[in-house]
Protein backbone atom coordinates (compact mmCIF):
# COMPACT_ATOMS: atom_id res chain seq x y z
CA UNK A 1 0.00 0.00 0.00
CA UNK A 2 2.80 2.52 0.84
CA UNK A 3 4.43 1.93 -2.72
CA UNK A 4 1.27 2.48 -4.48
CA UNK A 5 0.55 5.45 -2.80
CA UNK A 6 4.24 7.08 -3.23
CA UNK A 7 4.04 5.52 -6.60
CA UNK A 8 0.38 7.44 -7.33
CA UNK A 9 2.05 10.60 -5.92
CA UNK A 10 4.66 10.41 -8.73
CA UNK A 11 2.37 10.28 -11.63
CA UNK A 12 0.18 13.35 -10.57
CA UNK A 13 3.40 15.07 -10.34
CA UNK A 14 4.62 13.77 -13.52
CA UNK A 15 1.08 14.97 -14.77
CA UNK A 16 0.56 18.27 -13.26
CA UNK A 17 4.78 19.24 -14.29
CA UNK A 18 3.79 18.28 -17.80
CA UNK A 19 1.01 20.56 -17.80
CA UNK A 20 2.57 23.03 -16.18
CA UNK A 21 5.83 23.15 -19.16
CA UNK A 22 2.45 22.78 -21.63
CA UNK A 23 0.95 26.40 -19.88
CA UNK A 24 4.66 28.24 -19.39
CA UNK A 25 6.25 27.39 -22.95
CA UNK A 26 4.88 30.59 -24.56
CA UNK A 27 7.11 32.33 -21.76
CA UNK A 28 9.83 30.52 -22.11
CA UNK A 29 9.67 30.99 -25.81
CA UNK A 30 9.01 34.93 -25.43
CA UNK A 31 12.51 34.78 -23.24
CA UNK A 32 14.43 33.21 -25.39
CA UNK A 33 13.18 35.05 -28.74
CA UNK A 34 14.39 38.33 -26.95
CA UNK A 35 18.02 36.82 -26.94
CA UNK A 36 17.47 35.81 -31.24
CA UNK A 37 18.49 38.03 -34.10
CA UNK A 38 15.47 40.09 -35.32
CA UNK A 39 15.82 37.59 -38.76
CA UNK A 40 15.85 34.50 -36.86
CA UNK A 41 13.10 34.56 -34.70
CA UNK A 42 10.44 33.13 -36.32
CA UNK A 43 13.04 30.20 -38.02
CA UNK A 44 14.30 29.24 -35.28
CA UNK A 45 11.05 27.98 -32.82
CA UNK A 46 13.54 25.95 -30.29
CA UNK A 47 13.70 27.26 -26.90
CA UNK A 48 17.77 27.60 -27.01
CA UNK A 49 19.26 30.24 -29.09
CA UNK A 50 21.14 29.27 -32.12
CA UNK A 51 22.70 32.24 -32.33
CA UNK A 52 23.08 35.05 -29.17
CA UNK A 53 22.63 38.88 -28.95
CA UNK A 54 21.85 41.29 -26.68
CA UNK A 55 20.32 43.70 -29.78
CA UNK A 56 17.38 43.55 -28.80
CA UNK A 57 17.75 44.65 -25.30
CA UNK A 58 19.64 47.76 -26.68
CA UNK A 59 17.61 48.50 -28.87
CA UNK A 60 14.54 48.18 -27.25
CA UNK A 61 15.34 50.49 -24.23
CA UNK A 62 16.47 53.18 -26.70
CA UNK A 63 12.61 52.95 -27.16
CA UNK A 64 10.17 54.22 -30.43
CA UNK A 65 10.08 57.98 -31.76
CA UNK A 66 12.98 59.38 -30.00
CA UNK A 67 11.41 58.11 -26.44
CA UNK A 68 12.95 55.72 -24.50
CA UNK A 69 11.75 52.45 -22.32
CA UNK A 70 12.59 54.54 -18.97
CA UNK A 71 9.87 57.32 -19.65
CA UNK A 72 7.89 54.32 -20.09
CA UNK A 73 9.01 52.48 -16.55
CA UNK A 74 8.75 55.80 -14.37
CA UNK A 75 5.13 56.85 -15.78
CA UNK A 76 4.02 53.21 -14.95
CA UNK A 77 6.00 53.30 -11.55
CA UNK A 78 4.75 56.62 -10.58
CA UNK A 79 0.87 55.54 -11.72
CA UNK A 80 1.49 52.28 -9.55
CA UNK A 81 2.48 54.26 -6.76
CA UNK A 82 0.03 56.54 -6.20
CA UNK A 83 -3.02 53.53 -7.09
CA UNK A 84 -1.55 51.99 -4.03
CA UNK A 85 -1.53 55.10 -2.05
CA UNK A 86 -5.10 55.95 -3.10
CA UNK A 87 -6.30 52.29 -2.32
CA UNK A 88 -4.48 52.14 0.79
CA UNK A 89 -5.85 55.05 2.68
CA UNK A 90 -9.36 55.35 0.97
CA UNK A 91 -10.44 51.69 1.09
CA UNK A 92 -9.10 50.99 4.51
CA UNK A 93 -11.59 54.64 5.19
CA UNK A 94 -14.68 52.92 3.91
CA UNK A 95 -13.68 49.53 5.50
CA UNK A 96 -13.71 50.94 8.53
CA UNK A 97 -17.03 52.39 8.02
CA UNK A 98 -18.63 49.93 7.25
CA UNK A 99 -17.39 47.48 9.63
CA UNK A 100 -17.34 49.93 13.04
CA UNK A 101 -19.82 53.02 12.71
CA UNK A 102 -23.04 52.92 12.38
CA UNK A 103 -25.08 55.21 9.93
CA UNK A 104 -28.51 55.32 7.51
CA UNK A 105 -28.88 52.79 4.79
CA UNK A 106 -25.30 51.50 5.59
CA UNK A 107 -26.58 47.86 4.75
CA UNK A 108 -28.03 48.82 1.50
CA UNK A 109 -24.72 50.96 0.31
CA UNK A 110 -22.30 47.73 1.19
CA UNK A 111 -24.96 45.44 -0.93
CA UNK A 112 -24.71 48.04 -3.40
CA UNK A 113 -21.15 48.15 -3.19
CA UNK A 114 -20.78 44.19 -3.30
CA UNK A 115 -22.91 44.69 -6.66
CA UNK A 116 -20.28 46.31 -8.57
CA UNK A 117 -17.66 44.08 -8.19
CA UNK A 118 -19.90 41.77 -9.79
CA UNK A 119 -19.99 44.57 -13.01
CA UNK A 120 -18.08 43.97 -15.47
CA UNK A 121 -15.39 46.66 -16.11
CA UNK A 122 -16.69 47.68 -20.10
CA UNK A 123 -20.22 48.25 -18.79
CA UNK A 124 -19.41 51.62 -17.00
CA UNK A 125 -17.06 52.26 -19.55
CA UNK A 126 -18.74 54.89 -21.63
CA UNK A 127 -20.44 57.09 -18.41
CA UNK A 128 -16.88 56.86 -17.09
CA UNK A 129 -15.17 58.11 -19.97
CA UNK A 130 -18.07 60.96 -20.59
CA UNK A 131 -18.01 62.15 -16.86
CA UNK A 132 -14.08 62.48 -17.37
CA UNK A 133 -14.63 64.13 -21.10
CA UNK A 134 -16.73 66.71 -19.35
CA UNK A 135 -13.74 67.39 -16.68
CA UNK A 136 -11.07 67.35 -19.56
CA UNK A 137 -8.94 64.92 -18.30
CA UNK A 138 -8.57 62.44 -21.14
CA UNK A 139 -5.35 62.15 -22.54
CA UNK A 140 -4.09 62.72 -18.47
CA UNK A 141 -3.33 60.40 -15.87
CA UNK A 142 -6.31 61.51 -13.74
CA UNK A 143 -8.60 59.07 -14.81
CA UNK A 144 -6.23 56.19 -14.13
CA UNK A 145 -4.89 57.96 -10.41
CA UNK A 146 -8.22 59.82 -9.45
CA UNK A 147 -10.76 56.89 -8.74
CA UNK A 148 -8.26 55.15 -6.24
CA UNK A 149 -8.74 58.46 -4.25
CA UNK A 150 -12.28 57.58 -3.82
CA UNK A 151 -12.47 54.11 -2.50
CA UNK A 152 -14.03 52.82 -6.59
CA UNK A 153 -12.21 49.30 -5.66
CA UNK A 154 -15.00 47.12 -3.67
CA UNK A 155 -12.94 43.88 -3.78
CA UNK A 156 -10.49 45.53 -1.30
CA UNK A 157 -13.09 47.23 0.66
CA UNK A 158 -14.46 44.28 1.42
CA UNK A 159 -11.64 42.06 1.96
CA UNK A 160 -10.75 44.86 5.08
CA UNK A 161 -14.34 45.04 6.29
CA UNK A 162 -13.76 41.13 6.97
CA UNK A 163 -10.53 41.91 8.43
CA UNK A 164 -11.79 44.37 10.43
CA UNK A 165 -15.00 42.10 11.82
CA UNK A 166 -12.24 40.44 13.14
CA UNK A 167 -10.83 41.84 15.73
CA UNK A 168 -12.34 42.61 19.02
CA UNK A 169 -14.38 45.36 19.42
CA UNK A 170 -12.99 46.07 22.86
CA UNK A 171 -10.39 47.86 21.98
CA UNK A 172 -12.36 50.35 20.02
CA UNK A 173 -14.33 50.26 23.57
CA UNK A 174 -11.34 50.77 25.62
CA UNK A 175 -9.91 53.91 23.16
CA UNK A 176 -13.47 55.93 23.46
CA UNK A 177 -13.33 55.43 27.21
CA UNK A 178 -9.64 56.98 26.91
CA UNK A 179 -11.28 59.50 24.84
CA UNK A 180 -10.57 59.00 21.49
CA UNK A 181 -13.09 59.76 18.53
CA UNK A 182 -13.97 57.19 15.83
CA UNK A 183 -11.15 59.21 13.42
CA UNK A 184 -8.54 58.38 16.43
CA UNK A 185 -9.46 54.68 16.79
CA UNK A 186 -8.90 54.11 13.16
CA UNK A 187 -5.60 55.70 12.84
CA UNK A 188 -4.11 54.92 15.94
CA UNK A 189 -5.67 51.12 16.35
CA UNK A 190 -7.61 49.77 13.71
CA UNK A 191 -5.03 50.66 10.80
CA UNK A 192 -1.90 49.37 12.53
CA UNK A 193 -3.60 46.00 13.02
CA UNK A 194 -5.40 46.15 9.60
CA UNK A 195 -1.57 45.99 7.75
CA UNK A 196 -1.83 42.38 6.39
CA UNK A 197 -4.90 43.26 4.95
CA UNK A 198 -2.92 46.62 3.66
CA UNK A 199 -0.32 44.20 2.48
CA UNK A 200 -2.63 42.44 0.45
CA UNK A 201 -4.14 45.66 -0.69
CA UNK A 202 -0.52 46.55 -2.12
CA UNK A 203 0.40 43.67 -3.68
CA UNK A 204 -2.80 43.21 -6.06
CA UNK A 205 -3.09 46.97 -7.04
CA UNK A 206 0.51 46.79 -7.85
CA UNK A 207 0.33 43.75 -10.07
CA UNK A 208 -3.04 45.04 -11.65
CA UNK A 209 -2.03 48.42 -12.21
CA UNK A 210 1.52 47.55 -13.24
CA UNK A 211 -0.17 44.68 -16.42
CA UNK A 212 -3.05 47.39 -17.18
CA UNK A 213 -3.86 47.83 -21.02
CA UNK A 214 -7.18 48.55 -21.97
CA UNK A 215 -7.85 51.46 -19.40
CA UNK A 216 -4.51 53.04 -20.16
CA UNK A 217 -5.30 52.40 -24.03
CA UNK A 218 -9.03 54.30 -23.73
CA UNK A 219 -7.55 57.37 -21.33
CA UNK A 220 -3.95 58.12 -22.78
CA UNK A 221 -3.18 58.80 -26.37
CA UNK A 222 0.33 61.55 -26.38
CA UNK A 223 3.31 58.73 -26.66
CA UNK A 224 5.31 60.50 -23.96
CA UNK A 225 2.45 59.80 -21.13
CA UNK A 226 2.33 56.57 -22.73
CA UNK A 227 3.30 53.65 -19.63
CA UNK A 228 5.09 50.32 -20.05
CA UNK A 229 1.91 48.19 -21.73
CA UNK A 230 1.12 51.12 -24.10
CA UNK A 231 5.05 51.77 -25.20
CA UNK A 232 5.30 48.01 -25.90
CA UNK A 233 2.51 48.05 -28.47
CA UNK A 234 4.35 51.12 -30.17
CA UNK A 235 7.15 47.89 -31.44
CA UNK A 236 4.24 46.49 -33.88
CA UNK A 237 3.26 48.48 -36.83
CA UNK A 238 0.03 46.60 -38.92
CA UNK A 239 1.24 48.60 -42.35
CA UNK A 240 5.02 48.21 -41.59
CA UNK A 241 7.55 46.20 -39.82
CA UNK A 242 7.27 45.10 -36.62
CA UNK A 243 10.13 44.74 -34.03
CA UNK A 244 9.83 41.92 -32.54
CA UNK A 245 13.19 41.06 -30.87
CA UNK A 246 12.79 44.55 -29.28
CA UNK A 247 9.46 43.84 -27.93
CA UNK A 248 9.85 40.30 -26.78
CA UNK A 249 13.11 41.90 -24.98
CA UNK A 250 11.16 44.99 -23.38
CA UNK A 251 8.48 42.25 -22.81
CA UNK A 252 10.55 40.27 -20.51
CA UNK A 253 11.99 43.49 -18.63
CA UNK A 254 8.08 44.35 -17.95
CA UNK A 255 7.55 40.87 -16.27
CA UNK A 256 10.47 41.09 -13.86
CA UNK A 257 9.36 43.78 -11.25
CA UNK A 258 5.80 41.56 -11.13
CA UNK A 259 7.90 38.46 -10.99
CA UNK A 260 9.62 39.46 -8.00
CA UNK A 261 7.11 41.39 -6.48
CA UNK A 262 4.98 38.09 -6.18
CA UNK A 263 7.41 36.00 -5.24
CA UNK A 264 9.03 37.97 -2.60
CA UNK A 265 5.57 38.81 -0.96
CA UNK A 266 3.52 35.45 -2.28
CA UNK A 267 3.44 34.32 1.50
CA UNK A 268 1.96 37.77 2.57
CA UNK A 269 -0.79 37.34 0.06
CA UNK A 270 -1.90 34.29 1.49
CA UNK A 271 -2.12 35.49 4.94
CA UNK A 272 -3.28 38.58 4.47
CA UNK A 273 -6.34 37.10 2.33
CA UNK A 274 -6.75 34.13 4.88
CA UNK A 275 -6.72 36.55 8.11
CA UNK A 276 -9.43 38.64 6.19
CA UNK A 277 -12.23 36.05 6.08
CA UNK A 278 -12.10 35.07 2.78
CA UNK A 279 -10.61 31.26 3.10
CA UNK A 280 -12.66 28.53 1.95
Amino acid sequence: MPYRKSRSKWMIYVIVTAFALVMIYPLLWMISSSFKPQSIIFRDMGLWPTSFTLENYKAGWRGVSGISFTTFYINTLMIVALAIIGNILTCSMAAYAFSRIDFTLKKTLFAAMLATIMLPYHVVLIPQYMIFHQLGWINTYYPLIVPKFLATDAFFIFLMVQFIRGLPQELDQAAIVDGCNPIQIYKRITLPLLQPALVTTSIFTFIWTWNDFFSQLIYISTPRLFTISLGLRMFLDSEGTSNWGSMFAMSTLSLVPVFLFFIFFQRLIIDGISTSGLKG
